[in-house]
């Protein structure tokens, strides 16, 4: 049964919820063990399941798993479950829609370690993000992040005053993990060497519009861009500033570049200042329809990520940047002196009418997503359940 635009009875106390903690908790767990486990493939290698990198990833399974598997539980079978009013129907039980789908995603999670194993026992070692059992993770985590952000959602969408505001700042958080987990997955694709190519700004008009319009429409918060892709940098920013502080050396050969502390993330992608850009124009044209506002969005974001982003990668590639704080200076013990990213260089950007062509289709993907966002956003505006 679909979330309606009805407004059930719910609880409505001062405090936040246990479970909506839970998932918050949950997705937490999830990013910092994913930046952590892909810095300790880096910089360590393949190692045993038991790394407490693993054990925060798959804590993340087990927090959703265990906490909205109960919820669901307790609503169906609990006559004075507050819930009760406000639930979906699904297979014979009821409970929040948020709680079945972060359920689910628990589940894939833990599914995905013995599978996981499995892969690496078979084929072989590697330090590859996109893989078989890496992509089941991947949407076992998705799903825990969406049903983290339903969850959120139809609670605050039920509250009102003090409880809202405070729901609605969890629910930008959430938004902002959403945004990290997609452009995880995108790492080994959309790496500083990849900037100066038109399909770099392709794939990232993929995730980032989307997250930034559906979060930004459904929260109704005047900066909720901004404080996404804020919340997206710090969290990026933070990780790569705290995992060198951690000695570390490979285990696995062969060892290209002498690695004696964890290989951070590349520094974040500067989202923030299309993002505010974009809080902006939506102020402007409240009044607009989707696909005019998607148009306008999509233009606005491409144009001013490509402004931004095009000479930062340049002076990311510059001795300026070979720090601490920019961090251009790590490189995984599996990285070449000769190659591309040891030399500091980049792939080349298309040649002639190839790379308008992919600057095309950048534009109708920023737009597209754009569109997309907004009308998920529209949609979740109307859940209660």
């Amino acid at each position: 049964m679909p979330p309606t635009s009805s407004t059930p009875t719910s609880e409505n106390h001062d405090s936040v919820p246990w479970y909506v903690w839970c998932s918050v908790a949950a997705v937490t767990f999830a990013m910092v063990g994913v930046h952590w486990d892909i810095s300790w493939h880096r910089s360590i290698g393949r190692d045993t399941f038991w790394t407490p990198a693993h054990i925060a990833i798959h804590m993340c399974g087990v927090l959703a798993g265990i906490s909205c598997g109960y919820l669901v539980l307790s609503t169906t079978y609990s006559p004075r479950s507050l819930l009760r009013d406000c639930s979906v129907w699904i297979w014979g039980f009821r409970g929040p829609l948020g709680a079945f789908i972060a359920a689910w995603g628990g589940i894939a999670m833990l599914t995905s370690a013995p599978f996981d194993n499995w892969w690496h026992d078979t084929y072989g070692l590697d330090v590859k993000i996109i893989s078989p059992p890496h992509m089941v993770l991947a949407l076992g985590l998705f799903a825990v992040h969406a049903g983290a952000l339903i969850l959120i959602l139809g609670q605050m969408n039920r509250a009102s005053g003090a409880l809202r505001e405070r729901l609605q700042k969890l629910f930008l958080y959430v938004g902002g993990m959403i945004l990290v987990m997609l452009t995880v997955l995108q790492m080994e694709i959309t790496a500083r060497i990849f900037m100066h190519m038109a399909h770099f700004y392709y794939l990232v008009a993929l995730v980032a519009p989307p997250v930034l319009a559906g979060v930004a429409r459904a929260s109704r918060f005047k900066w909720a861009a901004t404080t996404v892709a804020s919340i997206y940098f710090m969290f990026v920013f933070l990780m790569g500033r705290i995992l060198p502080l951690f000695p570390a050396e490979p285990k696995l050969g062969p060892v290209y570049h002498q690695v004696t502390q964890f290989t951070p993330p590349e520094f974040p992608l500067l989202l923030i200042i299309p993002a505010l850009a974009l809080d902006l124009v939506w102020r402007r044209t409240a009044g607009w329809g989707t696909l005019r506002q998607a148009l306008v969005s999509g233009v606005v974001f491409l144009g001013l990520f490509a402004a931004v982003q095009w000479p930062f990668a340049s002076f990311l590639a510059s001795p300026a940047a070979r720090n601490w704080f920019f961090g251009s200076k790590y490189f995984g013990y599996y990285v070449a002196a000769g190659s591309l990213s040891a030399r500091f260089g980049f792939v080349g950007a298309e040649k002639g009418a190839a790379f308008w062509q992919e600057a095309a289709f950048a534009l109708v993907a920023a737009i597209c997503t754009s569109w997309l966002g907004l009308a998920w956003g529209n949609w979740m505006q109307r859940i209660r359940r």
